[in-house]
C-alpha cells in the first residue's frame, strides 16, 4: 500500500468516476484503475462497486476512505512542515435543507481553514438527496430534521445506507414571513390566521411525499400553495406576496437582512434538526471543523 494509492481512492470517490479522476491525476484511465485493482487485492476488500452505471464506494470503500484521508492530510502536514511542499486543495462537500445557519457555519469553515487552494461545495437541495449525497460520500455531511411524522421514514433509510443521525438542536414550530406582514406585530399566531396568505414550501421533485417535506404539518391542506427550488426565491416571495412558510425560527440577518422575520406558531409539534454522516467513516478534518461550525452558529 502506497501513499501514491490513497491519494488515488480519495481522487476517485471526490470525482465519482474513473475518467474524471485520471484527467485531474494526469494519469491514463487504466493505469488509475490498475492502481486501484492492485490496492484492493493486496487489502483483501472490495473499495468501489462497479456497475453499467458507473462506480461508488462500497460499505467497506467508505470505512477504508475515512481511514485513508487522515493518512493523506498526516502525510501532507509532514511534506508541509519538512519538505516545504504545497498542500493539496481541501476538499468537502455538505448537502442541507435550506438552513441559514448552515450557510453562515459555512462561511465561518471557509474563513477559518480555507487555504490557497481549495474545492469545496454547499449544496441546498432536496430531503431524498441529501440522503444519497451522503450515502454516496458526494457530501460527507447532510443536514436534515425528523419530528413525529418523519422520523419511521427517514430512520429507516438512514439505517438501510449505514448512515447516522446526530441532533443539533429541537425547536419549536415557527413561520417566517415579511417584516410587514400584519402577522408580525403578534406575539404568537395559530393556523387559522395563515389561512388567508399564500403559503410556501420547497419542491421535492419527485420524492414529494409528506414525510420528505422540509415543513412540518405538511399533511395539512392550504387554499393558496406555491411551491419553490431555492431559499432566495422562497424570501423575495415572502416580502413581494405576504406569504409564509414553517420552519425552526433559526434565521440569519447577516445572510437575509431584516425584512424577514420569525414568529413562533401555535402549535405542539418539535422539530429536531441534526447532521447525517456514514458510520463506518471517519470524519475529515474539515468535516469536524464543520460541525463545531455548526454548533457556533446556532448559538449565535
Amino acid at each position: 500500500m502506497t501513499l501514491q494509492q490513497l491519494k488515488y481512492v480519495i481522487e476517485v470517490a471526490n470525482r465519482g468516476s474513473m475518467n474524471e479522476a485520471a484527467k485531474r491525476l494526469f494519469i491514463s484511465q487504466p493505469s488509475l484503475s490498475n492502481a486501484i485493482r492492485d490496492l484492493e487485492e493486496e487489502i483483501h476488500i472490495t473499495i468501489f462497486d462497479r456497475t453499467n452505471k458507473g462506480i461508488s464506494l462500497s460499505k467497506e470503500g467508505v470505512e477504508f476512505l475515512g481511514y485513508a484521508r487522515q493518512v493523506v492530510e498526516q502525510a501532507e502536514l509532514l511534506e508541509s512542515r519538512y519538505l516545504d511542499a504545497k498542500p493539496s486543495p481541501q476538499h468537502f462537500s455538505v448537502s442541507t435543507q435550506h438552513y441559514a445557519f448552515a450557510v453562515n457555519a459555512f462561511v465561518n469553515l471557509v474563513n477559518q481553514y480555507g487555504q490557497d487552494e481549495y474545492e469545496l461545495a454547499l449544496r441546498e437541495t432536496k430531503t431524498h438527496e441529501i440522503i444519497q449525497d451522503v450515502k454516496s460520500l458526494r457530501s460527507e455531511i447532510g443536514i436534515l430534521f425528523l419530528n413525529e411524522f418523519n422520523a419511521k421514514v427517514i430512520i429507516k433509510l438512514l439505517k438501510d445506507a449505514n448512515l447516522q443521525f446526530n441532533s443539533l438542536f429541537i425547536a419549536k414550530p415557527h413561520i417566517f414571513i415579511s417584516a410587514k406582514n400584519p402577522l408580525s406585530r403578534q406575539s404568537i399566531v395559530t393556523i387559522d390566521q395563515l389561512h388567508p396568505y399564500p403559503y410556501l414550501s420547497f419542491e421535492q421533485g419527485e420524492y414529494n411525499s409528506f414525510h420528505f417535506s422540509e415543513e412540518i404539518l405538511s399533511t395539512l391542506s392550504h387554499p393558496k400553495s406555491i411551491r419553490v427550488n431555492d431559499r432566495a426565491t422562497l424570501f423575495n416571495l415572502l416580502i413581494g406576496l405576504n406569504g409564509y412558510t414553517i420552519s425552526t425560527g433559526v434565521i440569519s440577518a447577516d445572510l437575509n437582512g431584516n425584512e424577514i422575520i420569525s414568529v413562533p406558531l401555535e402549535c405542539e409539534e418539535s422539530i429536531n434538526v441534526g447532521w447525517i454522516c456514514h458510520k463506518n467513516a471517519a470524519l475529515s478534518k474539515l468535516a469536524s471543523v464543520y460541525v463545531e461550525a455548526l454548533h457556533e452558529a446556532i448559538g449565535e
